[in-house]
């Protein structure tokens, strides 16, 4: 009997390890439901992307910060695919960002976003993606 009680307790920890492993890493969902991402853009550039919902619909909210006023940025923000909004920003102020907010419908099953935004005179390419 005692040997089935170890035996067991040695398995379910073996198997515990890995999904406790695992908890940090799919832990991305913030207050009121929004997921966020972040990442670097090639260059001294970075991005943010956030969504989350907003009475039936799904707020997006995307960052390119340079820190550098004047930079022309082309981006495209997808919606399960499909192209939701495109234009062209320019950095602003101190910090040199600027961002891009959307409300979009709320498809069934999950939302996949995908910001892209290019830097042409640079090649600087920021990409992020969250789903919710």
């Amino acid at each position: 009997m005692k040997t089935r009680t170890a035996l067991a307790a040695i398995t379910l920890s073996t198997l515990a390890l890995p999904l406790a492993a695992m908890a940090p890493a799919t832990a991305s969902h913030g207050a009121g439901g929004a997921v966020r991402s972040h990442g670097g853009c090639g260059g001294a550039a970075v991005w943010k992307l956030k969504a989350k919902p907003d009475n039936g619909k799904i707020q997006v909210e995307a960052e390119v910060d340079s820190n550098h006023a004047g930079q022309v940025w082309a981006w495209t923000l997808k919606h399960n695919g499909n192209t939701a909004a495109k234009g062209s920003s320019t950095t602003h102020g101190a910090s040199g960002s600027f961002t891009v907010q959307r409300r979009t419908s709320n498809k069934a099953g999950t939302d996949d976003f995908v910001f892209r935004a290019v830097r042409r005179a640079t090649g600087d390419v920021c990409r992020g993606t969250v789903s919710l």
